[in-house]
């Protein structure tokens, strides 16, 4: 099972709010996801980007692969750094 750290989008029509969610890469977008470590709200002035980087951390442990806009608010949040896990 190939393991991915995306997001999840939530929110009204034009409205975005994201969860950042560990899923398998085969369910859809917004669809079953396994575990949910964290959020982003872009419309937030400044952008608000909250993610548990133990979780993060243990996951990318497990083999999970995040996906590039995910490893970006990652290193906005320094939760990557600390991971080790930059590729």
């Amino acid at each position: 099972m190939a393991v991915k750290i995306r997001l999840k989008r939530m929110g009204a029509k034009k409205k975005p709010f994201y969860r950042v969610v560990v899923a398998d890469s085969r369910s859809p977008r917004d669809g079953r996801f396994i575990e949910e470590i964290g959020y982003y709200d872009p419309l937030k002035d400044p952008v608000v980007i909250k993610i548990d980087g133990e979780k993060a951390k243990d996951w990318i442990a497990k083999g999970a692969q995040p996906t590039e806009t995910v490893r970006a608010l990652l290193k906005k949040n320094e939760a990557l750094a600390e991971a080790g896990a930059q590729k």
